[in-house]
């Protein structure tokens, strides 16, 4: 039974044409496999990065149907891997909106968890604005899933870029070994709030933070902050890319999540 898991974020600069965006992602979780990855995370809006805010529910897809979800099973399959699969735009309740959900591939294709992204971002600042609930349906529910792999257990929270800022919603997920955060952070808040945050949820809860971004101008005009990492449970970087297109993959180690909480028993101490 090994204590080691390796896992792989890939960063992504996307486009307005989902097909070359499912063709880099292809390319990129391919050598995510390469390097031994067993569990692989897009960022956010791995599919699109729209010229307007509406082109996501042009092409939205009802769950577990639509070319978008078959490509990412029939990659998991490839490659024998778990494949989180960023953000895809899937059917809402209103016509004119999407879930903006991630998807957990298992190797065999098949979705083992899905999480609709609750808390909708907002951002005005001098020629920047974003509103993501004129466009986006948000989810309700926390979602967390549990794997085996060699024998060992390994769980897993989900959470989608904003939600970052809600420590709140990372307490009701419980000591997992590994927060999963897909993201499109804009430059703007990611130089100013991106590693810190991302640090505070992986020492609050004593487990690791593995970040998947969009990193740099897009060609909507939209400029996204990048730095996919990994952080251990002390929050230490174990690896990152800052700027660009690639992958980051490191290992977790059960053992040393064992440690920290054993040494600092935080989790326990809580009060409230």
């Amino acid at each position: 039974m090994s204590s080691i898991l390796r896992v792989a974020a890939i960063q992504m600069t996307s486009g307005t044409s989902w097909t070359d965006n499912l063709k880099s992602a292809t390319d990129l979780v391919g050598l995510a496999h390469e390097a031994g990855a067993q569990v692989v995370l897009l960022p956010e809006y791995f599919c699109l990065m729209g010229q307007q805010d509406d082109d996501k529910v042009k092409i939205r897809e009802a769950f577990a149907q639509g070319p978008i979800q078959d490509a990412m099973s029939q990659l998991a399959q490839e490659h024998g891997v778990y494949l989180v699969s960023g953000t895809i735009p899937l059917l809402a309740e209103q016509a004119n909106k999407v879930r903006n959900s991630s998807l957990v591939f298992d190797p065999c294709g098949k979705i083992i968890a899905r999480y609709d992204k609750i808390h909708l971002f907002g951002f005005h600042h001098e020629k920047e604005h974003y509103d993501e609930s004129s466009t986006i349906e948000a989810g309700s529910e926390v979602c967390r899933f549990e794997i085996e792999i060699a024998g060992q257990a390994w769980s897993f929270g989900l959470s989608i870029c904003y939600d970052l800022r809600f420590p709140e919603l990372y307490r009701q997920l419980g000591a997992v070994d590994c927060h999963l955060i897909p993201a499109a952070f804009t430059y703007t808040t990611g130089k100013a709030h991106w590693e810190t945050l991302l640090k505070a949820r992986a020492i609050e809860n004593q487990c690791y933070v593995l970040a998947s971004g969009q990193s740099g101008k897009h060609q909507n005009g939209r400029n996204t902050w990048g730095q996919s990492i990994l952080i251990d449970p002390w929050g230490n970087t174990v690896d990152e890319l800052k700027d660009g297109y690639g992958i980051v993959c490191a290992d977790l180690d059960k053992n040393l999540i064992s440690e920290i909480r054993s040494k600092l028993p935080a989790l326990q101490h809580r009060v409230l």
